[in-house]
């Protein structure tokens, strides 16, 4: 089933009763499977909470967060917090740049994989010239290290970038996985010199899209296509992260340390107030209170763009809440 999401969302978390789940509950002895009907009247969050020192901040409750749209505190009507599965995509740049810093590449992708939640569903896009999906063709996604590991060795380093190009097929991908996050982490120098979607076109994509997009940086000082300047745009713009390594040993310990932020992340799901126009950009803050953690750092979307074409479709996930 393909499924199309956008950062305006709506989500009803469904029991077995047919009661919506829209705040706390009491956590079931076992894991309790729901499913999600999305709608187009509610805008959903995937939010990451850091102390002052940069530790994760997990166990928070539905009322120690508030939203903000266009400056008007809205009430929140879904919240999930835990070690929710995700659709993975690896965006891995395969150009003539990349040829020296494979090796290290593939390395720390496999780390991102095993440090992972082992229920998440990924798939691998390699590109050069043009962009392909890794995986064999009758294997969308995989939760299987070794299949991973032959899809990130099974494209020769060489030729130009399609970065946007290759950006546009994982976005076009995630929306066929059956996990309701979505997730891509690109790894790259961030040049583009032979796609055929402009950047301008793959910031509106990414920005319509659910997915929150990781990107690392890694490139020499005499590159001349480096483009930091894009990975961190495109990571700030869907409520993720930019990481640019000092070299390349560092790369393992970065792919670790999305892999943990991607399993310690919130989603927090409110309706607007008010009745957008089709198209128009309303901006979102979200705050969060821990008297005992100092001032937190909330990284997620800063703004979404109203639907208008409303959709209805169902999957299921496990739910999970963190220990009381």
């Amino acid at each position: 089933m393909t499924m199309r999401y956008l950062p305006l969302i709506g989500i009803a978390l469904i029991g077995a009763t047919g009661q919506s789940v829209t705040g706390p509950q009491n956590p079931p002895a076992e894991p309790q499977e729901f499913r999600i009907t999305t709608h187009s009247d509610l805008v959903l969050l995937d939010v990451s909470v850091k102390d002052p020192a940069g530790g994760f901040v997990t166990g928070l409750t539905k009322d120690q967060f508030k939203i903000f749209d266009n400056g008007r505190e809205q009430p929140i009507q879904v919240f999930e917090a835990g070690d929710i599965p995700v659709t993975v995509g690896l965006i891995v740049d395969n150009s003539g740049s990349m040829r020296n810093k494979k090796p290290e590449v593939v390395i720390a992708a496999l780390t991102f994989v095993t440090e992972s939640n082992p229920k998440d569903e990924m798939f691998v896009v390699n590109f050069n010239d043009n962009a392909r999906l890794a995986l064999p063709r009758q294997t969308p996604f995989t939760d299987t290290a070794e299949l991973l590991r032959a899809a990130l060795l099974s494209n020769r380093v060489e030729g130009r970038t399609a970065l946007n190009d290759a950006l546009k097929l994982g976005l076009s991908h995630l929306e066929k996985g059956m996990q309701a996050k979505k997730t891509l982490v690109l790894i790259s120098d961030g040049g583009d010199n032979a796609s055929e979607l402009s950047t301008g076109d793959l910031f509106r994509l990414a920005e319509q899209s659910r997915a929150t997009i990781y990107a690392v940086g890694i490139f020499d000082s005499d590159d001349r296509d480096k483009n930091p300047g894009f990975l961190r745009k495109i990571a700030a713009l869907t409520g993720g992260e930019c990481f640019i390594p000092d070299k390349l040993t560092d790369l393992v310990g970065v792919c670790r340390k999305i892999a943990k932020d991607i399993r310690n992340r919130y989603s927090i799901g409110f309706v607007p107030a008010t009745t957008e126009r089709a198209g128009e950009v309303r901006k979102i803050k979200v705050v969060a209170s821990a008297p005992d953690r100092g001032k937190l750092i909330i990284r997620t979307r800063t703004h979404y763009r109203a639907m208008s074409n409303p959709e209805s479709q169902t999957t299921s996930i496990k739910e999970t809440r963190p220990k009381q």
